[in-house]
């Protein structure tokens, strides 16, 4: 399959079964996604894998960062949450909004990569996403951002994946706007 087709296959499995990859099939993915235009190769990221009572974890952090008493079942949904993390870096040349880019950039193609290998993925975020306590579950640093977390399993039989609406490219690509003329000084 070209790129141009895993990507026009690529969908969203917001229900997977309790299979995931393992950690061997991650470590190749991870490699490959790693490969994203990544200025000065600050490689400003890492994933975390969250599996088992991993996600039960999460779901207390959420619970905390949200004020409810009852953990959320959130990470529940998947046997397998992979954690984005923007890692940021010094440089001078990089900015902050562009080591993110990169880290976002990693997750998406992990998505295409694990879509593309068997796997239901969809991409979940929210707003505890920067909230302290689901920081400290994952043991991030200062200099560290969550931006969500793929969750992965199984595609399960006789389901179709969500649907998305099909993109309208000429509207989305656009040349820059015509220079106006202009009006002689009086």
């Amino acid at each position: 399959m070209s790129a141009l087709d895993a990507v026009r296959a690529r969908h969203s499995w917001s229900k997977v079964t309790d299979d995931a990859p393992t950690r061997e099939e991650l470590l190749t993915l991870v490699a490959a996604a790693g490969r994203v235009a990544d200025h000065s190769s600050l490689r400003p990221w890492r994933l975390i894998e969250l599996r088992g009572d991993d996600r039960v974890v999460l779901g207390k952090a959420i619970a905390e960062a949200e004020g409810d008493k009852k953990p959320s079942s959130k990470p529940l949904r998947a046997p397998l949450l992979i954690a984005i993390v923007a890692s940021f870096r010094t440089s001078s040349k990089v900015p902050r909004w562009e080591q993110e880019a990169v880290a976002s950039g990693v997750a998406h193609t992990m998505s295409l990569l694990l879509d593309d290998a068997g796997w239901g993925v969809f991409w979940r975020t929210g707003e505890y996403t920067r909230s302290k306590a689901v920081a400290k579950a994952h043991g991030l640093h200062k200099d560290e951002a969550l931006l969500g977390w793929l969750y992965v399993g199984g595609k399960p039989a006789g389901k179709k994946a969500g649907r998305r609406k099909s993109v309208d490219a000429r509207a989305m690509l656009t040349g820059m706007p015509a220079k106006t003329k202009k009006k002689p000084a009086k």
